[in-house]
Formats: structure tokens, sequence, C-alpha cells
């Protein structure tokens, strides 16, 4: 069986779960835990980050190659357009959803979490006590600010990654206008991977994600809420619905427990 190293919150990991989930191959997922050490999946693929997919005596890393792997292996159900021009574009907006959507999300994840103490506390998990619920929402906004700029996360950086993310929203929210996927009659490789590059913006139902049960369907406030973006957020929502398994009738269920690896 596929074994999938991965990190329950992180977006690439999503994509290749959506597409796993799509192409209806069965998988066992492998929690790693951000920031314990390196060794378990350093030593199977030769570097730290996930997701990390071992196929048999094969192991790919990178989201990118692991998608490109199964296109490739398990060509039922295809990820990727036959005609030349479709073809590129598919290939060209997964790389903006990976390298401008991912990166500029995770900038205003950060910045919501700084001014929106009840977004901030809904990620929790559902056992945190109140007490240090309570804590964890009244920490200063100003704290939280002087700490993210320190690490390339601070207000001018948020307001520029939102900005692009309007960008992207306007543009996406056009493309889902006149047909059911984003290249056409047919979803593909984009379609999935612009899914999962809007995880921080608006969480999916946790009915498909293992994360605290207070986080389902919120998002970014300012991004998440706006109304010329609720057909795109639709979209994708019917996106999950039809493809998405729920964590209850995934095709492998849970794996394994922590294996220590940094995050992508």
């Amino acid at each position: 069986m596929l074994a999938l190293y991965q990190f329950e919150a992180s977006a690439f990991a999503e994509k290749i779960r959506l597409i796993l989930d799509y192409k209806q191959l069965a998988y066992r997922s492998i929690e790693v835990t951000p920031g314990v050490g390196q060794v378990e999946v350093f030593q199977l693929s030769g570097q730290r980050q996930v997701p990390v997919l071992k196929d048999g005596e094969r192991v790919i890393p990178d989201s990118t190659a692991i998608a490109l792997y199964l296109e490739q292996t398990y060509p039922d159900r295809p990820l990727l357009p036959t005609a030349a021009k479709p073809r590129g574009l598919c290939l060209a907006l997964e790389d903006w959803a990976d390298q401008v959507i991912v990166v500029n999300a995770r900038k205003a994840m950060v910045g919501a979490l700084k001014h929106h103490p009840n977004f901030r506390t809904a990620l929790l998990p559902d056992a945190t006590p109140d007490l240090l619920r309570a804590v964890v929402g009244a920490v200063p906004a100003e704290l939280l600010t002087w700490v993210g700029a320190g690490v390339g996360f601070g207000p001018e950086e948020v307001k520029a990654a939102s900005h692009a993310l309007r960008q992207a929203l306007d543009a996406l929210s056009l493309m889902v206008q006149d047909s059911p996927y984003l290249l056409g009659e047919e979803p593909t490789l984009a379609d999935f991977a612009v899914a999962a590059a809007t995880l921080y913006l608006k969480f999916p139902s946790t009915d498909y994600l293992n994360l605290p049960g207070g986080i389902g369907g919120k998002g970014v406030p300012g991004l998440a809420d706006v109304p010329e973006y609720e057909a795109f957020f639709a979209w994708r929502d019917r996106l999950y619905a039809s493809y998405r398994s729920r964590r209850s009738d995934r095709p492998s269920g849970q794996g394994t427990g922590p294996t220590p690896i940094s995050i992508d």
C-alpha cells in the first residue's frame, strides 16, 4: 500500500491527499511531528520536507513530483490534459498555486492569528483547557506582530500577501464562472493544487481533515468572508464533496503515530 509521510495541516500534503482520493488509491498516512528531528524521513528520502510518498521501494519527495509520479504510474482518472496548450496551462496553474497562493496564504493566516483572537483560539485542539484557551486569546496583538516581523511576517509582508491573494481570488472567481473546473469539463492537477493552496484562507469541513473541530469553515477575515469570493469557495466545496474522502471512509484510514520530521 502507498504510504504518505505528511503533516495534516500542510497545503502540499493536502494536494496529494486530494489526488490520491480522486484516483481512488488506498494509502496509509503517516503523521509527522514538526521540528523534532529528521532521521527517519531523511534516511528514507535524502531530504527533510514533507510530503513524501513511498510506493514499494520507490520514494518520492515533493508534492509536484509525487503528483506526476502518480499520474504516470496510476493513469486511471488522469490529472493532466493531453493537448499541449491546456497541459501547459495546467502545470503553470499548479506552480502558481504552490509558489504564490500557498506562500501568501501562510502570511495572511499569521496576520489573522495576530489580530483576531477568535480565529486564533479556533485553531487550538478541542481538548485545550479553557484557561489555556483564554490565555492564547488574550496574547496582545502587538507582541505577535513583533515576533512575526522577526521571521518575515510583519505588517508590511502581511499587507502585501493579502493584496496578492485578493488578486488571485479575483482571478479564480472569474475562472470558475463558466465551467465546472478550471480548465474545462474534467478536473485536473490545477484544480486540486488550487483547492489545497487555499486551505489556509478558509478551512474545509473537518470531516475531511484531522483539525480542531472549531476551525471547519473558518478562515482569514477580509478574504474568506468577502461576498465576491463566495462563488470560488462554493466551487471548492463542490470539489471536496465530489472527490475528497471523509475521514470516516478514507481508503486507508489514519496511519501510524508521529514521525520526527520538519514540515515544508
